[in-house]
């Protein structure tokens, strides 16, 4: 409680006012403690062991709900928080978004608009540096203007399959990729919902104008210039070489495939290499048939026509993206002539068997279509290279057959005589091109209502994902396996973990005593002002880290007697700049599993990655809004 200090000096005047901060006692309640030991327990967890992520994340959430703590009169009660409140973060639209995203993009993978966008986005890179440079500054340009989480979302598998192709590891760009979306989110108000966040509490609880749509754009893009320049320099260094997708690609299967170029086929009229088709990962171009006469030892530069009929030799990773690639078609006509329609199907691997009636002949004069209800696109032979068509090849004992029919196929032929295994390959539906076009339709009217702010993001993710099963870009079925169950566990488990250090008050005693550090210097302020942020932020959501801490900024401004803008503006900085942790930022999460990564390869390059970002930040800031 204030008093009156005049009665202490003989002359009645007042004492020099000084901050009260410096001498602040902070001290943390039981359950506090409890609430930091959790959190400690699973940060450790993460970064020592390699149990799932969302094991651990179950665990830390369970520990909340039923950890023993003893309150003010000594009694223990169970849980730091109520289960209603445990799991208000699976409530969270946060976390209900990105479980619909994940049917929006299955729509734009289905019917090949990931791999329009990716063409055209990402290109073609030969090396690591020149991937980077395709992904970092079309991904923050995106971000700027589109929530950075479907961005993400709809890279993924993009960039994947870009690591793929150039024969890297995918730990090697997932990273960089959702960097670049955080940084492209401080670059305009609505690049993120914490600028969002912030600019809300700037209109209730100052008297400052409300931010414009682009006042942040002058710290944000320097900053993130700065950034993407990091990654570019030491990032091949720096981010981990997990399970090369060289290593990945050695199958000692190699498989024969047959397409053709239709006339309609985009393809027509460029060459080998323009086309894609040179250096593809595990897959070799033996030879183009056009009109009778073959052409072998293809170079990159020869020019594709229509009706060009090219026989490819590879693995089955590699044959199973060629018969989705837009352009080309399988050339065997038994594939038009099944039954189900081909967004129902799939591939299998069918072995065959010694006592086989179709031993000794070939594909066509078995009838295999009629008799198995079913499409032999693709022959594998020991290891040997079969330059046939597909439809002329001898059929001989332990031939392993790649087979396009319905889902039933495995059901009716694992038992049976004809084949010694029959298994199905995953992901393999064929791709639905002509659809396209309206995938992508869907996705910019979804991008569009969310930005213009006609409905909230949740609901426009639902409207998309459902006018993409109505229009049949993606099946019930495939939308309903198209969630991960385990990413939306370890969000909603970290969001309940996130709101036990809030209502403990352990969040609040750290975010106090660090800035108790800062003195009267204002610039060592807003710098303590930005690393707790930063710091909260790894451990709790972006957006509680910038509640968090407002109101403590605002205090400090006040009662240095400075502006409070650069505060602001550094707040949602860090609220964004949550790079060393998983945990912190949602799509730090999302590439967590297709990355590989564990927390400690999350330290290496985003510990230095923070710590580069504050030191722009802290320097900038003050020049563009002085004090």
């Amino acid at each position: 409680m204030a008093t009156d200090d005049t009665s202490d000096r003989p002359d009645g005047s007042m004492p020099e006012h000084r901050p009260e901060h410096h001498s602040t006692r902070i001290t943390l309640n039981p359950d506090a403690l409890v609430a930091l030991f959790i959190l400690f327990g699973v940060v450790v967890a993460l970064a020592t062991t390699r149990i799932a992520p969302d094991a651990i994340l179950a665990a830390g959430l369970t520990a909340v709900l039923a950890v023993p703590v003893p309150d003010a009169n000594s009694t223990w009660t169970f849980g730091l928080l109520t289960p209603s409140e445990a799991l208000r973060g699976f409530a969270n639209p946060g976390v209900a978004t990105v479980a619909v995203l994940f049917i929006v993009v299955t729509g734009l993978k289905e019917t090949g608009g990931i791999d329009w966008l990716a063409q055209r986005v990402l290109g073609q890179p030969k090396s690591v540096r020149s991937a980077l440079v395709r992904i970092t500054f079309p991904v923050a340009g995106m971000s700027a203007f589109l929530n950075n989480t479907p961005v993400v979302a709809m890279l993924i598998p993009a960039v994947d399959d870009m690591a793929r192709k150039i024969g890297i590891s995918p730990s090697k760009l997932m990273i960089p990729l959702s960097y670049a979306a955080i940084l492209g989110g401080t670059w305009s108000l609505i690049g993120t919902s914490t600028n969002l966040v912030v600019a809300g509490l700037v209109i209730s609880s100052t008297d400052l104008e409300p931010l414009g749509m682009f006042d942040i754009t002058r710290v944000g893009v320097p900053c993130a210039v700065v950034g993407i320049a990091f990654l570019l320099l030491l990032g091949p260094k720096l981010l981990p070489n997990k399970a090369s997708a060289g290593v990945a690609m050695s199958d000692p299967r190699e498989y024969t495939l047959e397409m053709i170029v239709p006339k309609s086929s985009p393809l027509a009229g460029q060459t080998v290499e323009k086309a894609g088709l040179r250096n593809l990962p595990g897959c070799f171009l033996v030879e183009i048939e056009r009109q009778g006469e073959l052409l072998s030892g293809v170079g990159p530069e020869q020019v594709l026509r229509a009706d060009d009929r090219l026989l490819f030799a590879g693995i089955v990773d590699s044959i199973k993206e060629l018969q989705n690639l837009r352009g080309l078609a399988p050339a065997t006509d038994q594939v038009f002539k099944l039954d189900a329609p081909r967004f129902r199907r799939r591939l299998f691997e069918a072995v065959v068997s010694p006592s086989s009636p179709a031993v000794g002949s070939t594909i066509r004069a078995i009838g295999f279509r009629n008799r198995y209800n079913g499409a032999v696109i693709a022959v594998a032979r020991n290891g040997q290279r079969i330059t046939a068509k597909v439809g002329d090849i001898e059929i001989r004992p332990g031939d392993v057959l790649l087979v396009e029919a319905d889902p039933s196929f495995i059901d009716r032929h694992r038992n049976s005589r004809d084949f010694l295994l029959v298994s199905g390959l995953e992901d393999s539906t064929p791709k639905i091109h002509a659809k396209a076009p309206l995938a992508l339709v869907i996705l910019i009217g979804m991008v569009a209502l969310a930005t213009f702010g006609v409905v909230e993001m949740l609901v426009a993710a639902m409207i998309a994902s459902g006018l993409l099963i109505v229009t049949r870009c993606c099946t019930v079925s495939s939308a309903r396996r198209s969630v991960d169950w385990s990413v939306l566990v370890v969000i909603g488990a970290a969001l309940a973990m996130g709101a036990a250090l809030d209502k403990t008050g352990a969040a609040s005693a750290a975010a106090s005593t660090a800035l108790a550090l800062a003195g009267d210097n204002p610039w060592m302020a807003l710098a303590v002002i930005y690393l707790v942020t930063m710091l909260t932020t790894e451990v709790v959501t972006n957006n509680a880290a910038v509640a968090l801490v407002f109101p403590i900024a605002q205090a400090t401004a006040a009662q240095l007697g400075v502006d409070f803008m650069p505060f602001v503006i550094a707040i949602m900085m860090a609220g964004s700049a949550s790079f060393a942790m998983p945990l912190g930022y949602q799509t730090n999460l999302m590439v967590y599993g297709p990355g590989g990564y564990s927390i400690l390869d999350f330290l290496k390059i985003g510990v230095p990655m923070n710590l580069l970002l504050a030191a722009s930040c802290i320097t900038i800031t003050p020049m563009i809004f002085p004090f």
